[in-house]
Parts: C-alpha cells; sequence; structure tokens
C-alpha cells in the first residue's frame, strides 16, 4: 500500500481509490488513535461537502466510528473550517471532514481534525496508516453495550453562523456583494451570515446536486464572478473553493485579487491596528515576488514554508504568528479559527473595506503582482529530488539569479505526485520570464533524462 495521507488527508477518486471499505478502516483505526488515552466513550463529530460519494463514505465512515465505540454525531453539508471549529466548541474529541476541496466532483477525500480543531500531525497519521495497513491486528472491538451510537446535529451549523457574526461583526449595510459557493459546502452558511450582517447580496451557484460542485464554477473558475461584479455594478465578488477553506475575491471592475493580496490587505490593516503579532505574515516559496517586496517597503516580517497551508500553521504555531496563508486564498487568521476559513477571509477583508472606506481596487494596490511564468519538465519520478545535484542546471540557476538581482526569483520544485519538476520564474517582463522559464525547464529535460 502506499502512503494514504497526503498534505491534506486521504484524497483520490471516490469508490476507486477512496473506497467504502477504505472509509470504515479509516474510521476504525482513526478513532483508535485519537481516542486510546481517552476513558469515557469518544464523541466524533462529522462534517461532507455536497458531493454524491460523499454519503456513501459518511454511512463506511460512521460504522467504523462506531464498531470503536464512539458516539458519532453528523453535522450534514458544512464547510470544513466549521468542523474545526464546532469539535472545539463542543468539546469533542476529533472531527472529520469527507471533502476533496477545489478537486472535480468525482474525487472525495477524509481529513481529521484532533479535539483542538488542527489538522493532525505527520505522526498520527503515520499510526492511523500502519493501524489500515494491519487490518487493526490485535486491536479488540467493543460488543455490547460498549458500541458506539449515531445522534444527528444538522443544526449545530447555527452555531459556526452566529460565531462568524461575532468575530467579525462588520455592518455591511447597503453592500452589494456576488458570492460564488461553488455548488459546494458553503452555499447555506455565507449567503445566512452575509445577508444576516446587512449585505445587497447576489448568490451564484447555490443548488448543489452531488455533480456540480466546482464544476466551471468557486475559486478555480473566476470568469463568470468577475464578469457578474461588473454587470451587477457591486463592490466586491468573493469566491469559494468546495469546502470553503478558502476565498478568492473579485474587486469592482472584476479583477481578481488573489491570496497573497487579500493578506497583504488584511497584515497592513492589523499591523495599523496593532493586532498583527511580531509584524510578520507567514506564506509559502509559492507566494508571489511582490508580497515579498511589499514587506520590505512596510516593514512587515515575511516568513517562508514549504507548499502547504500545513507548513504554514505549524510555523505559525511554534512561533506565535497569528496571520498567514496562500496565494491560493488559504488564510489562517490564527486568533479566530484553527484552519482556513473562506468566510472569515471574506469578513475580514469586508471590515478593512469598510473601515477605510476605500473600494478594493485601491487597497489591492498595497502589492504590485509580479508576473510569474511555471512551466513543466518531464523528467523520471527517481531524480525529480535531486535536479540541483546537476552542475549545469544549478549553474544555470545561479546565473538567471543573478540576472534579475534581486527583481525576480526562480523557484523550481519536484512535484508531489507526478514525474516533474515545475520551473517557476517571476520578474517584470512577462516575455522574458517565459522564455526564461522554457529555457530552463528543457535544460532540466535534457539534462536529467
Amino acid at each position: 500500500m502506499g502512503k494514504l495521507f497526503g498534505t491534506d488527508g486521504i484524497r483520490g477518486i471516490a469508490n476507486k481509490d477512496l473506497t467504502a471499505e477504505l472509509a470504515f478502516k479509516t474510521g476504525q483505526s482513526g478513532a483508535y488513535v485519537l481516542t486510546k488515552h481517552s476513558s469515557k466513550r469518544p464523541r466524533i463529530l462529522i462534517g461532507k461537502d455536497t458531493r454524491k460519494s460523499g454519503d456513501m463514505l459518511e454511512a463506511a465512515l460512521t460504522a467504523g466510528l462506531c464498531s470503536m465505540g464512539a458516539k458519532v454525531i453528523p453535522l450534514g453539508v458544512v464547510p470544513t473550517p466549521a468542523v474545526a471549529y464546532l469539535t472545539r466548541y463542543y468539546k469533542a474529541d476529533a472531527g472529520v471532514v469527507i471533502s476533496a476541496s477545489h478537486n472535480p466532483m468525482e474525487f472525495n477525500g477524509i481529513k481529521f481534525f484532533n479535539g483542538e480543531g488542527y489538522k493532525l500531525s505527520d505522526a498520527l497519521e503515520d499510526e492511523i496508516e500502519a493501524l489500515i495497513a494491519n487490518d487493526m491486528k490485535d486491536i479488540n472491538l467493543p460488543t455490547g453495550s460498549g458500541i458506539g451510537k449515531i445522534e444527528y446535529r444538522f443544526d449545530m451549523i447555527r452555531e459556526y453562523v452566529d460565531f462568524m457574526k461575532k468575530t467579525v461583526p462588520v455592518d455591511l449595510s447597503g453592500m452589494k456583494i456576488v458570492i460564488d459557493c461553488a455548488e459546494g459546502a458553503s452555499y447555506k452558511t455565507s449567503v445566512e451570515t452575509l445577508r444576516e450582517l446587512g449585505a445587497n447580496l447576489v448568490a451564484i451557484h447555490t443548488n448543489p446536486d452531488g455533480t456540480n460542485i466546482n464544476s466551471n464554477c468557486g475559486s478555480t473558475h473566476m470568469e463568470e464572478l468577475q464578469a457578474r461584479v461588473v454587470y451587477e455594478k457591486a463592490a466586491l465578488g468573493l469566491a469559494f473553493d468546495g469546502d470553503a477553506d478558502r476565498m478568492l475575491a473579485v474587486d469592482e471592475n472584476g479583477k481578481m485579487v488573489d491570496g497573497d493580496e487579500i493578506m497583504a490587505i488584511c497584515a497592513n490593516y492589523m499591523k495599523e491596528k496593532g493586532s498583527l503579532k511580531q509584524d510578520t505574515v507567514v506564506v509559502t516559496v509559492m507566494s508571489n515576488l511582490g508580497f515579498t517586496l511589499m514587506g520590505q517597503e512596510k516593514n512587515l516580517h515575511i516568513e517562508k514554508t514549504k507548499v502547504g497551508d500545513r507548513y504554514v500553521l505549524e510555523n505559525m504555531l511554534a512561533n506565535g504568528y497569528n496571520l498567514g496563508g496562500e496565494q491560493s486564498g488559504h488564510v489562517i487568521f490564527l486568533d479566530d479559527n484553527t484552519t482556513g476559513d473562506g468566510l472569515l477571509s471574506a469578513l475580514h477583508l469586508l471590515q478593512v473595506m469598510v473601515d477605510t472606506g476605500k473600494p478594493l481596487s485601491e487597497l489591492a494596490k498595497v502589492m504590485e503582482v509580479l508576473p510569474q511564468a511555471l512551466v513543466n519538465a518531464k523528467v523520471p519520478n527517481h531524480k525529480k529530488e535531486s535536479f540541483m545535484e546537476y552542475p549545469e542546471i544549478a549553474s544555470a540557476v545561479k546565473e538567471l539569479e543573478d540576472k534579475f538581482a534581486g527583481e525576480g526569483r526562480v523557484l523550481i520544485r519536484p512535484s508531489g505526485t507526478e514525474p516533474l519538476v515545475r520551473v517557476m520564474i517571476e520578474g517584470k517582463d512577462q516575455k522574458q520570464i517565459e522564455e526564461e522559464a522554457k529555457k530552463l525547464a528543457e535544460l532540466i529535460m535534457n539534462t536529467m533524462l
């Protein structure tokens, strides 16, 4: 068996890679690992997005959890960050989300939160995985009154909406906002929250049918939202992904505002208010060079991690920072929630707009997004980690970096899932960086084949 847990739980095509049998075993092993030191019956919350396969996987996962004596509390269709919050709020032992986030509908996934609402460490995931591989050998299953039970609590989601309104109580009276819910998990919570805060709301892609999640909509397909914001003469647009843990925005002119720009806007506002801890933002190496240059200009400290929100969160927790995230719109406001939360990010962005009275297009000028060129170099899978060991590649990279002299950047990294090395170059001239990226990718392919 290959490694099950990736950077965001278990993920694959439902009923092919991620089967009901695997979901059952994951429920069993997850319940055991997360609650083995507890003497009381464990309470575990389950939420899911709108994919058709969610029902099948929820039933199997629930059976596995109950077979270990857990009390399982299904929440219905809810955003991922709602499960993280409600697990903490109700002092449950764990939370589980069935979702494949921004991926197409045929995919699904399973990820766990511990009792504090954080994603699991690599060590705990490895422990769960080992038990699955070993078919729960030598683990005694409860019988009789020790078997678990189910308590459906579809009303709990209201607590999350109330928490959002209380956490960022921004008055949106009269503000016209277009939101794209991606036919996903935010189709009720985001609409209710923004309307109750007074927004004049135009909501699109709020009719999930189990098969249309992320289909030409949401944060991975922004074109319709961009056009609709201009047509409606709205103040801005907000796009969520399938499980609503990320959000991208559109300004009043229909221009996209990505996660880097959202963090730049919020970081500078928080710094002015004295609420940005250590004047620091944590981002990944994929964040635009313009973000780093903005940080230098505004006296913000920028910490960089590997790609993946879990590494951003680890850095934030280890060093006491309270704002971090990714260019993709996965932003963590750690004072408020323990994971990326699209609705929370939207409310913080709206608060800056309301408090400053500035349109989003003006706020976004806080950073210049430098052009990026991304080219994939196909290489043998077993060699993809060692590209910098080739002198001609290392020399070409250094030559390029010297050429840019701080006004450009070369980032090369192996793909986590494919036999590829990804070449990303940033600079001020789009044509130049595209040519350089192609040239470097060709060199890598020819050298490593």
